[in-house]
């Protein structure tokens, strides 16, 4: 393949606007960028001067550059934001977080609708509150609609085969209306309340709720009016906590900070005038771009396809303004302003979103740094030659071996890499052989890493001893990859003591104790926590979809008011197993044949 010779390319490109994609000599791309003119542009990366070491190092890689005019500048932008999604260009920022916004879903088709976290399309006639800036801005709204107006949390199946209120109604959290503690007409009024609060009309609702406590005082209804009283003390502690603004406002607040040759992103939403949260994003900063200028590459990957809001402040100035607007509104289908110089209230929004995404990288770097630490720390007690670039550790769960379910989390230098982690259900073996389930595991980790070439750890962790270690050691050698791969066990110490773990390495008799102050063991000890917690999660969710249908289900003839009648006859599924044909018949609706059906259904041994 012939050299590139950019100044040949350079006086054929045109002034358009549009799109240019540089590649290097194995067609793989290095960068995608968008220009008002095209030549201009791309003319800047081949100047002597005035260029960072990257962007040289880059440019010194270019082996082709393909362009895509377009008609407009807002075309332009749409196009580079698909081509970086589509091909991650090496060079480009690009935002790995692929998620969609969670929303508050409000399930509709029951007589007793409940709120819900979602993250996904929204279709159908559910109806949907957001986005939110992340998820933890959800659980904590969700909390407050259950705390203050007590609905309904539990699935349809739950709900239907309850006969004596849960531990929510307990702790006021719910209204128990799955067993009449609340008529249909009543919850019909706290989800309306709810809906106003989430749709930002807690003026209304406070004026509403402080009229129907009074009213109830006058009746002489003190219970009543004490709960209107508390649900209003409620609401005014949440808008204490989230209100920034007095008018109904929506407006992101988006700040950069760049620092060490890190990024990071700051995005505070404000809807209805409320703070939901901000959403942070650091990544390496791959040319040493100035802030506006990543700003100026954030802001179409952060919105194009998500919602946008009808304000955007920015804590820098980014050039191409008013082409954003454009494209932001084509795709609300409404006017979005797009600021940088703001007054009063605005300018201290901008403030406190770049202070708090300063103090984020700071974190984050902080515990970078410490993380490098703790893998220098771990390569020296464990007399490794290198420093592990990646670590994998296994774990097994499951409860009196029912419903087996094995977890592998993967760490590198930067810390946990969660898109790499993997469950594996177990089957085939003997209940609770935790063993076999270990060799199980291994084997279909590792054949499906052989078989597509793909990346192999430093260093493989066990959780468990000599046993676990033995079996480990077997499938490593059967596949033949166990002279690439450092082994390890951890077991717990005595009395199970967190910071005396003993570490079993592979070739070695005696085990390593580093004690509770080394660094190694705290990395250690972090990788193997998170990886009890990825197993146990999902053995918990294979167990509960296991056990969240009722036997009554599968029985010809009982739908849901057989259900419910047999159920509160005999006071739950333990009194039905009890009972006889005869106690069964006597269940009206009940006929002796279907009693027949249902006694042999829970006593075919």
């Amino acid at each position: 393949m012939s050299e590139f010779d950019h100044q040949v390319f350079l006086s054929t490109l045109t002034e358009h606007p549009g799109v240019y994609v540089f590649s290097d000599s194995k067609g793989g791309i290095l960068y995608v960028g968008k220009a008002h003119n095209l030549k201009k542009r791309v003319q800047s990366y081949f100047r002597t001067s005035g260029q960072t070491m990257k962007t040289r190092l880059m440019v010194s890689k270019i082996a082709g550059v393909e362009i895509h005019l377009t008609r407009s500048d807002s075309e332009a932008i749409l196009l580079e934001n698909n081509l970086i999604k589509s091909r991650r260009p090496r060079f480009n920022i690009s935002l790995r977080d692929d998620k969609s916004f969670p929303y508050i879903r409000l399930a509709s088709g029951h007589e007793f609708p409940r709120f819900l976290f979602y993250r996904g399309s929204r279709s159908g006639a559910d109806k949907y509150y957001g986005p939110y800036p992340n998820a933890g801005a959800v659980r904590e709204m969700l909390g407050h609609l259950h705390k203050i107006f007590r609905l309904r949390q539990c699935n349809d199946v739950f709900f239907r085969n309850r006969s004596r209120p849960c531990l929510q109604y307990q702790i006021r959290r719910c209204s128990a209306p799955c067993v009449g503690k609340i008529s249909q007409a009543d919850y019909v009024d706290d989800l309306r309340q709810a809906k106003a609060m989430l749709s930002g009309k807690n003026d209304l609702l406070l004026e509403e709720l402080t009229g129907k406590m009074e009213s109830a005082s006058q009746r002489l209804d003190f219970e009543t009016a004490a709960v209107y009283r508390d649900r209003i003390a409620m609401l005014r502690r949440i808008q204490e906590k989230q209100y920034v603004a007095s008018d109904s406002v929506d407006v992101d607040v988006v700040a950069v900070v760049v620092e060490s040759a890190m990024v990071c992103f700051g995005v505070v939403s404000i809807r209805q005038g409320r703070n939901l949260g901000t959403r942070f994003n650091v990544q390496t900063n791959p040319l040493d771009f100035s802030s506006s200028r990543l700003l100026e590459a954030f802001l179409p990957q952060n919105y194009l396809d998500r919602p946008v809001p009808p304000e955007i402040l920015l804590s820098e100035r980014v050039e191409n303004r008013r082409s954003l607007e454009q494209t932001f509104a084509l795709q609300r289908k409404a006017g979005v302003r797009i600021k940088h110089r703001c007054r009063a209230r605005r300018t201290r929004w901008i403030e406190s979103a770049r202070v708090n995404t300063a103090d984020h990288l700071r974190r984050f770097l902080n515990e970078r740094e410490q993380i490098d630490t703790q893998f220098a720390a771990l390569c020296e007690t464990l007399d490794l030659e290198d420093v592990p670039e990646r670590i994998e550790c296994f774990d097994i769960s499951h409860t009196r071996g029912e419903r087996t379910v094995a977890s592998c989390v993967v760490f590198d230098r930067a810390g946990a890499v969660k898109g790499d982690y993997r469950r594996f259900n177990i089957a085939g073996i003997d209940p609770g052989d935790d063993y076999a389930a270990m060799k199980q595991v291994l084997e279909r980790r590792y054949t499906h890493v052989l078989e597509n070439d793909g990346k192999m750890p430093d260093l493989v962790i066990i959780d468990g001893g000599k046993g676990q270690l033995g079996m480990a050691e077997t499938v490593l050698e059967a596949l033949q990859i166990s002279d690439a791969v450092t082994l390890m066990g951890i077991s717990k110490g005595p009395g199970r003591r967190a910071g005396e773990e003993k570490l079993h390495l592979s070739g070695r008799k005696s085990p390593l104790i580093p004690g509770r102050t080394s660094p190694a063991l705290h990395l250690i000890q972090r990788i193997r926590d998170e990886a009890h917690r990825f197993a146990i999660t999902g053995h918990r969710q294979r167990r509960q979809k296991a056990r969240t249908t009722s036997p009554l289900e599968r029985i010809e003839g009982i739908g849901d008011k057989r259900r419910r009648r047999l159920l509160h006859h005999f006071g739950g599924l333990r009194g039905i197993r009890r009972a006889g044909i005869e106690d069964l018949a006597a269940v009206p609706g009940i006929s002796r044949a279907l009693a027949g059906r249902i006694y042999g259904s829970f006593h075919r041994d």
